[in-house]
């Protein structure tokens, strides 16, 4: 997926817009919104750095939270352009609006290094509907599109695709990174190449599942979609954990598949298992674990692998040259169904001669809670737009950006 990036311009003395992903977590005190975690802003350093560096004039921009179109003091940018300021060690003006004269004025204003961070985009209704005069009025601050916001490119709006129609598109560094480790690596993986996959419902991580079917030497399953496969494979009852017979068919697709393709499918063998589950307290009730191969009772549901599904997962993990994780194996929010997500991150870890990828999502949450982060090759930024580039799907924010 050879994309141009900043390092294939001349960036001296040029208005670039660049589109990152400040979409961070808010909190108010004393009155004020606070950052709680800037590691997005982090993440995208290195192209602000860069562009810094070249003498380019920076406009950033980006949504932040759900506005659905209309100005909310909760949801402004406003909080992180001092916080930006910090990170990068001079000064980030902030225009009160992504478009119109206050934003124009300030673009123009700017010199070499310069940065500017414009208000969040979907303060304009017209923002997720890819508007095409919006677009063209963001476009009219600048003479470069960089889309550095990985974690919004499945997203075709008018700052992440839109823009593209009226300016040359390149890749930040971050983009890059992303397209490089979860589409360029995973095309010609170094073997064996194993496969993680959670979550909750199998029609959710389907197309994943078909998709690396057609790279991967085995695929690990865990997570509540793992009871169907469970019910299909191992013939067993599970009780009333997560489960659709619609599911049924999707899951004997998937395996049949595997099967003719010489994909080894690994399926927990064992379960922790409660008798009562409130997710929004985070409580379980009584909790025990089924031995390997044992049905689940009536009433009771699983929420987490058990040990010997641990055992059986981090054995084909630490023969691995090339891992990818996407889902939790259980309810990781909950301390008590957390030990099989964190098991794995470990075994991931432990593997020091694999590429470790993590593919977005609550896998992130799980690895850095673990405090494991630094022990991975690579984790994702995007959520969404990490599982659809996995399935193989063409990315707008990607598509609209110019070929090497």
């Amino acid at each position: 997926m050879p994309k141009k990036t900043i390092r294939d311009l001349d960036l001296a003395g040029k208005r670039v817009f660049v589109r990152v992903d400040f979409n961070v977590p808010l909190d108010e005190k004393d009155g004020q919104m606070v950052i709680t975690d800037a590691t997005r802003i982090q993440e995208t350093l290195p192209t602000i750095k860069f562009l810094i560096e070249k003498g380019a004039r920076i406009i950033l921009a980006s949504h932040l939270g759900r506005p659905k179109g209309q100005r909310d003091p909760k949801q402004s940018l406003a909080p992180v352009a001092p916080a930006l300021s910090e990170l990068i060690g001079k000064p980030v003006a902030f225009a009160d609006d992504c478009v119109g004269e206050d934003a124009k004025a300030k673009a123009l204003a700017l010199g070499n290094g310069d940065v500017l961070l414009l208000e969040n985009t979907r303060f304009h209704a017209g923002e997720e509907k890819n508007d095409a005069t919006l677009a063209k009025g963001m476009a009219d601050l600048a003479e470069i599109f960089v889309n550095d916001a990985f974690g919004s490119a499945h997203r075709a709006h008018s700052s992440t695709a839109g823009i593209a129609d009226y300016l040359p598109a390149v890749s930040g560094l971050l983009m890059e990174k992303e397209l490089t480790w979860l589409h360029d690596e995973l095309e010609t993986p170094e073997r064996p190449f194993v496969v993680i996959l959670g979550g909750a419902k199998v029609n959710d991580k389907i197309g994943v599942i078909n998709r690396l079917l057609e790279k991967a030497d085995t695929i690990i399953i865990g997570g509540g979609m793992a009871y169907t496969f469970r019910k299909l494979v191992q013939g067993i009852s599970i009780g009333k954990s997560l489960y659709k017979p619609e599911w049924e068919p999707i899951a004997q697709a998937a395996l049949d598949k595997a099967k003719e393709r010489g994909v080894k499918i690994l399926i927990p063998v064992d379960a922790m298992i409660t008798d009562s589950f409130d997710f929004e307290s985070k409580k379980l009730g009584n909790i025990k674990f089924t031995g390997a191969g044992e049905s689940i009772p009536d009433g009771w549901e699983g929420v987490d692998i058990g040990p010997e599904s641990v055992k059986l997962f981090s054995d084909e993990i630490s023969k691995a040259k090339t891992v990818i994780w996407n889902g939790p194996m259980g309810v990781f929010e909950i301390k008590e169904s957390s030990k099989g997500t964190f098991d794995v991150a470990e075994a991931m870890a432990a593997n020091t001669s694999a590429k470790n990828i993590i593919g977005g999502g609550d896998s992130v949450k799980a690895v850095k809670k673990a405090k494991l982060g630094d022990k991975m090759t690579f984790i994702s930024t995007g959520g969404g737009a990490s599982l659809e580039l996995l399935e193989g799907k063409v990315l707008p924010g990607v598509a609209c950006l110019q070929e090497k």
